[in-house]
Order: C-alpha cells, then sequence, then structure tokens
C-alpha cells in the first residue's frame, strides 16, 4: 500500500503547536517521583478542603496517569470559586513546610482513631484494607489519612506553582449508583511550573481536537437521550466514513481469505455459560431477559451478547471440519454491547453499544505461527494505511495471581509462548502486561499513542486453546484422528466507534481524502452553473467519489468558507468560464489553489488518488 502523508493538510494552528519545543511528561505510572508528588498534593489538597469546608469528609485520593483526585462528601457542591480557594490554601499550607510522617498502627488502633474523628467513609476503606498493619500518613501534627504511599518526606517539596485543580465532578461512593453521591476534586501536579503549563497547552490543544466537539461539527454522529447514554446515532456522513473503513478492511480481508459471517445480538445465556463469559463477564453484561421469575431465578433466558466469539465457534461446530479446511478464517463486523456505568462513558472511545472488526481463525497447532504472524502484518498494514505510526506492542499475559482466567498452566504457557515467539521473529519492540489478558487467553495488543501522547488500545491478537476446549472443538486430522484446533482471536481497528474517535483527533478533523465522508464539493458561482456542476458530480458518482454540490444558492465566498469549516478535501468553483471551457478551478485543503483543470483530468486524479490512499 502507498502510504500517506500524514495530515498535511492541518491548520496554522496545528503547526504552530507542532513547532513548540517538546517537554517531557511522563505519566505517574513512569514515576517513582511524581507517585509521591501527586500522593502527597492529594493530601494536601484534603487538609485544605477540611480546613475551609469542616463539615467536608473525605474518601478516596489515588493518583491518576496526569494527576489526582480525591472524593468528598460535602453538604454544599463545590464551586470553581470554591476551587481558586483551596488552591491558594494549598499553597499556605506547603509554606508551612510540615513533614510526612508515615506511621503503622494496628488496625483496632485505626479503627479507634477513625471513630474518634466521624469519619464513616473510612471504617469502609479500613474493612478492605486486608494487609497489617495498618500505615497511615501524618502532614504534621495537624492532619493524617490511611494511604499506602509513597510520599515526599515534607511537603515543602512540593512547588504551588507546578499544582492546578481542574475540575468538579460527580462521583458515586464505590462507583455504585445506589449509594451517596460525591464530589470529585480532580487536579494535577507536577515537578516544575514548566510542565504544567506545557499539561494545559496540551489539555487546550485536545479541546480543539475533542471528537465530540469535531463530530458534531463535521455532522457525523449525535446521542440522544431518549436513545440512551453510550449508544451513538450515526448521520449519513458518519455512516459514509464507517462504511469506507469497514469496506477497506473487507477488500484486505478479502486478499487474504477471510470468510464473512453474519450472527444475531442476542443469545441465549447458556451460550455464555458454556464460554465462561457468564461466570466471569456477568458484571459487564446487560441484565439477563427471563420469560418469568422462575427463569429469572434459574438463570434462562436471552441477554445481548458481549462478545462474537461463541457465534463464530457454534459456525465452525455446525460441521465436523477437517484439516483440508483449516486455517478458517471468520469475519464479521459485530455489534456488541456492554453495560459500562454511565459515569465510565465518554464520547466514542467508552460506549454501551460498539461495532468490533471480529475474526477468529480455527487453526491446527503447526498452523499458529504463521497465522498470527499473518494477522499481525495484516494490523500493520492497516496502520499504515490509516497513518498511525506511533504504537507499541504489548505482551497482554495472566496475572499468575488471579483467579480470574480459565484453563491450564499448561494452555497458558503454549499461548503466551505463541505470542513471545511472534513478537521475536518480527523483532518488534514490546513490552509485557501482567493482568492484562483476557479470562481466557492471553494478547499481542498494539498501544497508540496520538498526537497529544494520549494512549489508547486499538488492535488486538490474542491465542486462545481454552474456548476450543470449552466448546468441545475437533477436526479430522490427516491420519484420520481427531484433534483440537486452536483458535486466534484478532480486531486490527478494535472498535469501529473507538478508531473513529481517535482518528478525528489524530487528523483533528481533516480526514485524508480516501477517507473523507465528502471528498470532493462543486460550488457554483450562480444558478446558472447548476446544471453543470451536477453533471460534473454525476460522473464523480459512477466512478465511486463521494461528491456534491452546494445547492445552498450562497455567494461564493461563503460556499468557501463553509467548505473550509467542513473540512471538504477538494472544492471546485463553477463560473460561466468553467462551464464554456469544461473545466473546474480546484482549490484542496492540502495543496492550495491548483488553478482551472478539465473536469475528466479531476475524475481520473481524483480516482487514482483515493486509489492510492494519496491526497489530490
Amino acid at each position: 500500500m502507498v502510504q500517506q502523508p500524514m495530515s498535511p493538510n492541518s491548520s496554522n494552528q496545528s503547526e504552530q503547536s507542532e513547532q513548540v519545543e517538546k517537554i517531557y511528561l511522563p505519566r505517574t505510572s513512569e514515576s517513582e517521583n511524581l507517585k509521591k508528588i501527586r500522593h502527597t498534593a492529594s493530601h494536601v489538597m484534603a487538609m485544605a478542603v477540611q480546613k475551609l469546608f469542616p463539615k467536608a469528609q473525605v474518601t478516596i485520593g489515588p493518583w491518576i496517569e496526569n494527576g489526582f483526585y480525591y472524593d468528598f462528601d460535602n453538604p454544599e457542591p463545590f464551586s470553581e470559586n470554591d476551587l481558586k480557594v483551596i488552591k491558594k490554601e494549598m499553597a499556605k499550607i506547603i509554606n508551612r513546610k510540615l513533614a510526612v510522617i508515615r506511621e503503622e498502627v494496628s488496625r483496632e488502633e485505626a479503627e479507634r482513631r477513625i471513630q474518634e474523628i466521624k469519619e464513616p467513609y473510612k471504617l469502609e476503606i479500613l474493612a478492605d484494607i486486608k494487609e497489617e498493619p495498618i500505615t497511615i500518613y501524618h502532614l504534621g501534627n495537624e492532619w493524617w489519612d490511611l494511604c499506602a504511599g509513597p510520599h515526599l518526606e515534607n511537603i515543602s517539596e512540593l512547588n504551588p506553582k507546578a499544582i492546578e485543580l481542574e475540575s468538579v465532578a460527580g462521583a458515586y461512593w464505590r462507583g455504585d449508583e445506589t449509594k451517596a453521591q460525591l464530589q470529585r476534586i480532580y487536579a494535577t501536579a507536577w515537578e516544575s511550573p514548566e510542565q504544567l503549563t506545557e499539561y494545559k497547552r496540551r489539555k487546550e490543544e485536545a479541546l480543539r481536537r475533542d471528537h465530540r466537539k469535531l463530530g458534531k461539527e463535521l455532522g457525523l454522529f449525535i446521542f440522544s437521550d431518549l436513545v440512551g447514554p453510550g449508544l451513538p446515532l450515526w448521520t449519513p456522513k458518519g455512516t459514509l466514513l464507517r462504511s469506507t473503513l469497514e469496506d477497506f478492511l473487507k477488500q484486505e480481508q478479502l486478499k487474504r481469505g477471510y470468510l464473512s459471517v453474519v450472527t444475531p445480538h442476542i443469545a441465549r445465556v447458556d451460550l455464555f455459560k458454556t464460554s465462561g463469559h457468564w461466570q466471569k463477564y456477568k458484571e459487564d453484561m446487560f441484565p439477563l431477559m427471563a420469560d418469568n421469575e422462575e427463569a429469572a431465578a434459574q438463570e434462562q433466558g436471552f441477554v445481548m451478547k458481549p462478545m462474537n466469539c461463541p457465534f463464530h465457534i457454534q459456525i465452525y461446530k455446525s460441521e465436523l471440519r477437517s484439516y483440508r479446511e483449516l486455517p478458517m478464517r471468520l469475519a464479521e463486523f459485530g455489534t456488541v454491547y456492554r453495560y459500562e456505568q454511565s459515569g465510565e462513558l465518554g464520547g466514542l472511545t467508552r460506549v454501551r453499544g460498539f461495532t468490533v472488526d471480529d475474526s477468529h481463525l480455527f487453526v491446527t497447532p503447526e498452523q499458529l505461527d504463521s497465522e498470527f504472524l499473518s494477522v499481525v502484518d495484516l494490523i500493520l498494514s492497516v496502520f499504515n494505511s490509516l497513518q498511525l505510526k506511533n504504537f507499541k506492542a504489548r505482551l497482554s499475559f495472566r496475572d499468575p495471581a488471579s483467579d480470574k482466567y480459565i484453563g491450564s498452566d499448561e494452555v497458558w504457557d503454549k499461548a503466551e509462548g505463541a505470542i513471545r515467539r511472534a513478537v521475536e521473529t518480527l523483532g518488534m519492540d514490546h513490552f509485557e502486561g501482567i493482568g492484562e489478558a483476557a479470562f481466557y487467553g492471553p494478547k499481542l495488543d498494539f498501544i497508540f499513542s496520538d498526537a497529544l501522547e494520549r494512549e489508547w488500545q486499538l488492535g488486538t491478537v490474542q491465542v486462545d486453546y481454552n474456548l476450543p476446549e470449552r466448546f468441545d472443538l475437533e477436526y479430522v486430522a490427516e491420519d484420520g484422528v481427531r484433534k483440537r484446533p486452536v483458535m486466534i482471536h484478532r480486531a486490527p481497528f478494535g472498535s469501529l466507534e473507538r478508531l473513529i474517535g481517535i482518528l478525528i483527533e489524530e487528523y483533528a478533523g481533516d480526514f485524508p481524502l480516501w477517507l473523507a465522508p465528502v471528498q470532493a464539493r462543486l460550488l457554483p458561482v450562480g444558478d446558472t452553473q447548476l446544471d453543470f456542476a451536477k453533471d460534473a458530480v454525476a460522473k464523480m458518482r459512477a466512478l465511486g467519489i463521494r461528491a456534491e454540490v452546494d445547492t445552498s444558492g450562497d455567494r461564493l465566498g461563503k460556499q468557501i468558507r463553509n467548505a473550509e469549516k467542513e473540512k471538504i478535501p477538494v472544492m471546485a468553483v463553477v463560473g460561466a468560464k468553467e462551464v464554456e471551457t469544461n473545466t473546474l478551478s480546484i482549490r484542496t485543503r492540502a495543496s492550495g489553489e491548483l488553478g482551472v483543470i478539465a473536469v475528466d483530468e479531476v475524475v481520473d486524479k481524483m480516482k487514482n488518488a483515493i486509489a492510492k490512499f494519496e491526497n489530490f
């Protein structure tokens, strides 16, 4: 495939932001010092809140990758002005240079102290702490909280100019909608003011690129309260974008021997009991649909599918397969449903119904390595066409200490070994993510870093010995003996919804020509040029080019501004001279003014550029 240039049609604002000297912003998990800074800053913030708002009770205050938060139970909601007051109080506390003192106490002593200060949430937190002794961190002799640390030795090591209180949001205690609603203060803290400035710049750029904002401006998708949260509705333009991505991958799969299938959106719960999803994944699934109370009590009925694999397994199992039929590669753009908590939903990147570019390969053990490598090659090819270059490979393995997995140590060792061999054969940079495996098998996940250095998981490949065992899958080997196939689960996109959300932000809404929902718009100077423009568009559409005519009747300047705002890759002005000479005056977002070009030549150039994933 021909690779397309990286967003050459970006705005001046984007170009300027790229010229800013890069300042490294490590994630909390990558820096022990940041962990200490953010743990300590969260305690200082909580101390400030309780000093200013004596009725406020503290709950939890963990670090997150770009900062920290603390949840409070306070009678009155915190305002933006309150955040400014809290920050000033934090600076005063930091200037007092209080020591951070770690103390170990017994569970009974911790419980006594908590009851003494009347903090019921801390009692619940204490009950969840299994290790002893209990650790408490004090700020001087004035404030303390349960915490595992780590912390700075003295709060004077915090730089008040490197701390920012960002926002207030609602949060349920324990994430349970039936429990108390708390107020969550999000904040960030850095090693230097320069890092905070860069962080704030990236946040502003993220707002400019926000796919929720751009998706609305470009008319790609909407959400409706009447439909429900986390359930996007795709407009005609958004559907064109989805279809283009689907068609692109379907063509690639066709070249590589994949067979398309279609499966239902619901199934008997027994299917997912056999697969293990009901036992291991039940909390993330939509509730059981049972005929009556007796059926519900016996857990009999139907559920919305959370994954496609059990359905593809049934297609494989519908006949006794021969080794000659393997590898069998079944593929589907299958919509699945996950009952995400409303507070965890976010635009297209976290939804309740999404479409996975799912495929399940049924292979002999001897075919496993070569098929796995072929799948990785497909994923890398897809990333190349989408201009997604900045990614790393994560070997998502099980945590041996956890009980969330199914299957024997032997099959897990075999599956993890296959993934290790693949990345070593390809010479890929990779790292291990212990505990990141699916419950039925290890994965090779592709972690993409976007224009703002945020990380997203996109493509994934999984090796699975367990589901073939649970569903008793077989094939007849060359020697006539029935044997067990191995499954490979793979999804280059991950999900269409998340991928599109990421692409909107990566391109800042400026889609490359081949992917743009509207690839060309003809702008007639007046009504007398409409028929000519419509004829030219008909020629383009006949060759699969997504073109349209601006029939608004607006002045040419406004038509151009609207096309620019909607980020149309190719604009063609049609005036009297163009009609007379059978030409179009071409202007593109990638290269600017290209001058007057014959209609047939424009059509040919567009067709070739789209086919090669190039700009016009």
